[in-house]
């Protein structure tokens, strides 16, 4: 292998930036149904496709990871949840468009690893209102557990749909 002098660009170094972050999603279960969200047209990664609500750990404002859920759900469906325990841990890469300063996009990726947690409703009146820009939210629903199957979801989120189906409770 090749030496790389000090301050030079080497094999590791030239690689593009990698960023971690942390998110958490939501499988909120009523009367045998479970609240699915859909992604809107503007949305740059999967429009038009479904997942559960939930999002990324925002460090300095959530308190806890508990506040955090409970934040992510309020803000993308409007309901008061209790956050149950984690079932299921992944990960996903995608682009970072945050930006860097002059406009420009900071580039590189964001590894985010991911909890979903069984959560209860406290409310059941679920609403797109509080929702931020970002979000890229369309339209939510109620779906019978059997037919969740049926949606076409997020591919990051299929693996963890499967095993949510499979378990018990």
């Amino acid at each position: 292998m090749p030496s790389v002098e000090a301050g030079e660009a080497g094999p590791l170094t030239a690689l593009s930036p990698i960023s971690l972050a942390f998110a958490q999603k939501a499988f909120i279960v009523s009367g045998g149904r479970l609240l699915l969200v859909r992604k809107s047209a503007s949305d740059p990664f999967h429009p038009g496709r479904w997942e559960v609500p939930g999002g990324r750990l925002e460090v300095e404002d959530d308190l806890d990871l508990d506040d955090h859920i409970r934040r992510e759900v309020w803000e993308e469906v409007g309901l008061k949840i209790d956050p149950g325990p984690p079932f299921h841990l992944w990960q996903w890469f995608m682009p970072d468009r945050s930006p860097l300063g002059g406009g420009q996009a900071r580039g590189g990726q964001i590894r985010v690893v991911a909890a979903a947690r069984r959560c209860r409703p406290v409310t059941l009146d679920a609403t797109l209102e509080n929702q931020e820009t970002g979000d890229h939210l369309d339209g939510c629903a109620w779906v019978p557990l059997p037919e969740v199957r049926a949606y076409d979801l997020i591919p990051s989120l299929r693996p963890v749909m499967r095993a949510f189906l499979l378990a018990p409770g």
